[in-house]
């Protein structure tokens, strides 16, 4: 996992939400993450993942019955 990932996950207290996911979903997550080309676009994905983790349920904007 990138530091900044790993620090992002700590910072938002999410890191237990992140590990509690099936491991294809991290390796998705990480994946998506690291291939972005452009700084922006790895932070959006980065947030989108937070966000995901954060309310639960959703999972690459699918419903995910966890």
């Amino acid at each position: 996992m990138p530091d900044f990932v790993r620090k992002a996950l700590d910072d938002e207290g999410l890191r237990s939400a992140y590990e509690a996911r099936p491991d294809y979903q991290k390796n998705d997550y990480l994946g998506w993450i690291v291939r972005a080309k452009r700084p922006e676009t790895q932070a959006k994905r980065l947030r989108q993942m937070l966000d995901e983790l954060t309310s639960g349920g959703v999972y690459m904007k699918m419903r995910w019955n966890g």
